[in-house]
């Protein structure tokens, strides 16, 4: 940037700023977008059982966000005793846990979709301090009697969106801040105000609320006194302490051996150690452990460019320093990335049968732990059809009684919700390929649904709500001659490759596994 338009930048109000970046905002096409994404994400409630679809849809709807959490799920630290690849993101749901998915897919969202321009260094910072804002959120609520209170790693995710949305967005005012900050030695909120008239925290409620964020996780944004604080009365309040102190215990994550970090550890303990009970040897604890699993996540999400040991906040003093940044964008190696799955031009991968013996592999697994609650073994077995086959939509099928129809329960893919609601047909016996499979019993693989024998079996509500299916799977799940339903799966192209014996018999485990827990509940 040209000196006269920085020296413009710098003698202009706060108010003026302050307008500039919220207009900057407005005119960033990708964040209202980005709002709906994390806004859906945040809604979704561990205890329901639509949430497990929802998040499992919502990640494999994006490929890089499906890559990134194998590739968490894959690190050694998580990888399963078996040394087994987890290659389906409901196997990584149950490995890693429905809350720490949604919170991470929240950060991969901030990591992917917040424009990082010229400044990437600055923005990878914040990205990586609000990851480990987290990380010491969710250790927390492990410790909490609260109900819901794994949401404090959200709300300890969103903390410092305020720094993150400027760095972003108008890098000139993030340096002002940063430097008041340290030439004056104020704090980041009381620097924000100064340059913007506004905190940072002010900032983010404005954009969460724009997001349509519930008010709980945004009240608990609200700054708290610099003081001891006292034990929480209520949840709320046990909030808006853990995203204070898991704010100010990211800063520290860096630099974990300075001796400097002795005396502010001790800083936490007499600020936050009554309200959150909390002595500083739990803090030196919670430090080393949300320290290891940060190291983690942020390698998995491409984030450990950013120095683990840092000694201010990083700001840009010129092209010379700019040049450097090089460095530091370097992609780092990933060992443990899923590898690129080769395909037919069906979309089937060429791998198929070693997708389906890993999927077979983690229901039963999921199943022995004991563990496995109905409807995640269901998403199992429907994402194990889906990725190991390379299907485009895939749907468990039950009979219902009251209204005498077969009626789609879950599904996956590509428009799901509302090919999932217009999947249902009579129980009343016609002469179509899905009655003729139920009535006998038959596994059919439809390698080409516009062949003459098959086409004129397709009902006419199949070809009104999946007119371009080319290919498609029927798995009926009949117990002792009484029909539960099917499995249904297709593609819009055609598969002539076919379906071995080796994978038939691997889908044909698949559904004897799905019958019996359907049989066991």
């Amino acid at each position: 940037m040209r000196a006269d338009s920085i020296s413009t930048s710098l003698s202009a109000s706060p108010a003026a700023k302050r307008i500039s970046l919220l207009q900057k905002f407005s005119d960033d096409a990708n964040l209202p977008a980005l709002g709906s994404a994390v806004a859906r994400v945040v809604q979704l409630a561990s205890s329901n059982d639509e949430a497990l679809q929802e998040l499992t849809n919502f990640v494999l709807s994006d490929v890089a966000l499906t890559q990134k959490i194998l590739r968490l799920s894959n690190t050694v630290s998580y990888r399963t005793a078996s040394g087994r690849q987890i290659s389906t993101i409901s196997s990584a749901i149950f490995l890693l846990g429905f809350d720490m998915v949604k919170t991470c897919a929240l950060a991969m969202l901030l990591v992917d979709r917040l424009p990082d321009n010229n400044h990437a260094q600055s923005v990878r910072f914040e990205l990586a301090q609000a990851l480990r804002a987290s990380v010491i959120g969710r250790q927390l609520a492990r410790r909490s009697h609260f109900p819901d209170s794994e949401e404090a790693a959200i709300t300890a995710l969103f903390k410092n969106l305020g720094q993150l949305l400027v760095a972003s967005h108008d890098h000139d005012v993030y340096n002002e801040i940063n430097v008041l900050t340290h030439a004056a030695n104020l704090t980041p909120a009381r620097a924000s105000i100064q340059v913007l008239g506004c905190s940072y925290d002010q900032l983010a409620v404005t954009v969460l609320q724009d997001w349509k964020i519930s008010d709980t996780l945004i009240h608990a944004l609200t700054p708290l006194s610099s003081r001891a604080l006292k034990a929480p009365v209520n949840r709320q309040e046990w909030m808006a302490q853990v995203a204070s102190f898991s704010a100010e215990a990211a800063g520290l994550m860096p630099h974990v051996n300075d001796a400097k970090q002795l005396t502010d550890n001790q800083a936490l303990v007499t600020r936050f150690g009554a309200a959150l009970n909390l002595d500083k040897a739990q803090i030196d604890q919670l430090f080393v452990t949300a320290s290891e699993e940060a190291h983690i996540l942020l390698d998995s999400m491409g984030l450990l460019s950013v120095p683990d040991k840092q000694a201010e906040l990083p700001s840009d003093t010129g092209s010379s320093a700019e040049n450097l940044l090089d460095d530091f964008l370097l992609a780092s190696p990933e060992p443990d990335s899923p590898p690129t799955i080769s395909c037919h031009p069906s979309g089937k991968p060429i791998n198929a049968h070693a997708l389906l013996l890993a999927g077979v592999q983690d229901v039963t697994q999921m199943m022995g732990s004991g563990h496995g609650r109905l409807n995640e073994l269901i998403m199992q077995v429907l994402e194990t059809l889906y990725q190991g086959m390379g299907f485009r939509f895939a749907t468990l099928c039950m009979k219902d009684l009251k209204t005498e129809q077969y009626r789609a329960r879950v599904a996956i893919g590509e428009s799901h919700a509302v090919r999932q609601a217009g999947f249902r047909f009579s129980t009343t016996i016609t002469n179509d390929i899905f009655h003729l499979a139920i009535k006998n019993n038959a596994d059919l693989m439809i390698a080409d649904a516009t062949a003459a024998k098959i086409h004129p079996l397709i009902p006419s509500w199949h070809r009104q709500l999946l007119p371009d299916t080319q290919s498609f799977i029927v798995l009926p799940l009949v117990i002792q001659e009484k029909v539960l339903g099917l499995l249904y799966a297709d593609r819009s192209l055609l598969a002539p490759e076919g379906v071995s014996a080796e994978e038939t018999s691997l889908i044909k485990t698949l559904k004897g596994l799905l019958l019996a827990a359907l049989n066991s509940r």
